[in-house]
């Protein structure tokens, strides 16, 4: 046979110029291995590249490609360690193994240079929400779009206080942790202070006793704001249930015993009734049955609503920016698509 390896080169040819790097803008345990095609790609069966520990070491395959691919990443590695590669070629007849790469160590990069659009969007974000808290701040007129549902608060408080009768407000199914039900403490805050001022009482059944503890303190912190800490009772904040269904259940028996002059839901789940939610599966229902419903964002944009605090107006006038942009690039890049003009495109690839 060793008469025929002459001729075999001359008919094949292994890898040439293999290279291992670690592989960029990755968070390491990875390494990029690179060849040149032999000019007898079309015959080749596969390509096997194999990882060494030193030049002496007993080569691990590694993993393999098929013909017409000279790139391959090794995944899994360990960082900080040196490793070699060699690519094997495999022909119908025989295998031709190349020469043994440079050294290549794994690392973790800082920053991956492939969403430097990203981070461009994240910097003018950021100088946006700067921008629109200073100007609140400074007390300058920051416009936010009535909200219906919570303009009606004042009325659905004074019609119960007409009526002789409590309000009924029910902050959902969620947790502490959800943003919806930190929302709809923050319009229970509102609630409890106006139901002070008119000397109303507020029944709150709760559904997770941590969410119980948070919205006695809330309802507590509103009386006292209205200068009437003396109307607080920490007996209508209580615990129901932590059953979805025995919950609905127990709540509905309060309407029927308590029958209360207005009804606030609000978070994920005639008196009269304001809703919120963004669950989408129960926003039709809300709609529906509720005179007032608070859709989706409306309920994380109640705080800044209510409060008209810097911070909180910044940040929904920064996010509200944000999407009109996006909504214009959207159209624009739809508009450009449609009739092939790809220079948009091109130039988000520079970054």
């Amino acid at each position: 046979m060793g008469f025929l390896l002459p001729i075999l080169l001359f008919l094949y040819a292994p890898p040439q110029n293999v290279k291992a790097f670690d592989t960029p803008d990755d968070g390491g345990g990875s390494i990029t291995v690179t060849w040149m095609l032999p000019p007898q790609d079309s015959q080749v069966v596969r390509y096997d590249i194999y990882r060494y520990t030193s030049p002496t070491d007993t080569g691990v395959l590694a993993g393999s490609v098929l013909r017409g691919i000279n790139t391959f990443q090794d995944v899994g590695v360990k960082d900080g360690i040196e490793f070699r590669y060699r690519v094997a070629v495999c022909y119908p007849d025989t295998v031709l193994y190349s020469e043994l790469s440079s050294p290549a160590v794994s690392r973790a990069q800082w920053f991956n240079r492939k969403t430097k659009a990203a981070l461009f969007i994240l910097l003018f974000y950021t100088v946006v929400l700067f921008w629109f808290t200073e100007e609140a701040k400074k007390g300058r007129r920051t416009y936010i779009r009535k909200i219906a549902g919570l303009e009606a608060v004042e009325e659905a408080v004074g019609r119960s206080t007409e009526l002789g009768k409590p309000i009924l407000f029910v902050p959902g199914i969620g947790l502490i942790s959800d943003i919806t039900t930190i929302a709809a403490l923050s319009i229970l805050k509102r609630v409890a202070k106006k139901a002070a001022e008119y000397e109303s009482r507020v029944i709150v059944p709760n559904f997770d006793p941590i969410v119980m503890v948070a919205a006695q303190e809330t309802v507590k912190e509103g009386y006292t704001e209205a200068g009437r800490p003396d109307l607080y009772n920490e007996k209508d904040i209580f615990f129901l249930t932590s059953d979805q269904f025995g919950y609905a259940a127990g709540v509905d028996g309060m309407m029927m015993r308590e029958k209360p002059g207005a009804i606030f839901l609000q978070g994920t789940f005639g008196a009269i009734q304001i809703s919120g939610t963004t669950s989408v599966t129960q926003l039709p229902f809300f709609i529906a049955a509720t005179d007032y419903t608070l859709i989706g964002e409306e309920m994380y944009a109640a705080s800044a609503y209510l409060s008209k605090d810097p911070l909180m107006l910044g940040t929904i006038k920064g996010e509200d920016l944000m999407k009109l942009i996006f909504i214009i690039i959207i159209i624009a890049g739809v508009i450009l698509e449609t009739f092939g003009i790809h220079f948009i495109t091109n130039w988000f690839s520079i970054f």
